[in-house]
């Protein structure tokens, strides 16, 4: 006797366009999972570092180039 068989008589069944859909969900959950982590995977790694450091005291790229150009002297522009 099978548990999972239904009592009584089948009246729907499971087409091959169901299959091959059930499948694309698979994989498109299994992608966005990927995707997520490629995007935030250095807040997740910021949850389990030991050193404690938060994603604000990682270095601004867009601070660098204001830095480096607040340096420059007009002269530097005439070399």
């Amino acid at each position: 006797m099978n548990i999972f068989a239904p009592i009584g008589k089948l009246t729907h069944y499971l087409d091959p366009g169901t299959g091959s859909m059930v499948l694309q969900v698979v994989l498109a959950a299994l992608l966005s999972v990927g995707v997520l982590l490629k995007v935030f995977w250095r807040k997740i790694r910021g949850w389990f570092n030991l050193n404690k450091t938060s994603v604000s005291d990682e270095i601004d790229p867009t601070e660098i180039a204001e830095a480096k150009s607040a340096q420059l002297s007009p002269e530097d522009d005439l070399k």
